[in-house]
């Protein structure tokens, strides 16, 4: 009997460790069935996913699904030059093309400047380095393969697979940009304060959240899509990765700012009942 009884609070314990058993609580349910209602109310195609960097909580509605980057691929190249600098191999203070690495990197994140980008890219060694960097990562589902010239003047098609993303490799990337120890401190707070200061998207992410909520974000936006990503504090300091995607349709913008606004409030909502597991047990 005393074995046996062993056994099962062994289990139940190897159970209630598990992270599945966090992202199945009611409020996280209840967020995933109101994002999947808000993305079959809107006429375009819809790819949202968002990860809570303290418990490891994930909701995600087509996660799996490949979306355009656009300009979101501008942190892998943030990211990518941040690590160099990291390294030792290159500065923010080296001149490119007669500017320096960080007027560059500030203009590409923040106003989201291509010839910026494009700069980076090529003193990079081209978009296979920032590919290279990407695999380097460990990272499945993001794909870099053009310059954003490249890509703005080829021919557009929404579903073509390169340069894209799907939502959950977004967040992953994000995730390891925060907490996986592929910058180091002083590199990754000169990434986040340069994504809070984005002055792109006001419509999307940031638009439907409380006054004074931080968040640090990069937009991305072609003819029939639009993009934003990024981390969004809560009120009691948990941060949130997110990733939302739209292609084709019509008012992008307040569907990705609804998303944001139900990711919000159902995070700050689970975390009311962190102990609720699938069974209902507390």
């Amino acid at each position: 009997m005393a074995m046996r009884l062993l056994a099962i609070l062994g289990w139940l314990l190897a159970f209630l460790a598990q992270p599945a058993a966090a992202a199945t609580s009611p409020e996280l349910i209840s967020l995933e069935q109101q994002l999947a209602g808000l993305v079959a109310g809107k006429s375009g195609e819809y790819g949202i996913a968002a990860l809570d960097l303290t418990s490891g909580r994930t909701v995600s509605i087509n996660g799996d699904v490949a979306f355009p980057m656009a300009s979101t691929v501008k942190l892998a190249v943030a990211a990518a030059y941040l690590t160099q600098v990291d390294h030792g191999r290159r500065t923010l203070d080296q001149t490119i093309a007669g500017r320096s690495a960080y007027s560059l990197l500030e203009a590409m994140l923040v106003r989201s400047d291509n010839y910026a980008t494009d700069l980076l890219i090529r003193n990079l060694g081209g978009p296979q380095t920032v590919q290279q960097w990407v695999d380097w990562q460990g990272l499945s589902g993001i794909s870099v393969n053009r310059t954003i010239a490249q890509l703005l003047s080829d021919r557009r098609d929404l579903r073509d697979p390169r340069d894209s993303s799907t939502p959950l490799a977004m967040i992953e990337l994000l995730k390891k940009i925060e907490t996986g120890n592929v910058l180091k401190p002083q590199s990754r707070s000169f990434l986040q304060v340069m994504m809070a200061r984005c002055i792109t998207g006001s419509n999307r992410i940031r638009a439907l959240l409380p006054a004074g909520t931080l968040v640090e974000h990069k937009t991305g936006t072609l003819t029939g899509l639009t993009d934003d990503v990024g981390f969004i504090t809560l009120p009691d300091g948990r941060r949130i990765a997110v990733a939302i995607f739209a292609r084709g349709g019509s008012d992008r913008p307040r569907g990705i700012a609804e998303a944001a606004r139900a990711i919000y409030d159902g995070f700050t909502a689970s975390f009311r009942y962190p102990f609720v597991t699938a069974y209902g047990g507390r």
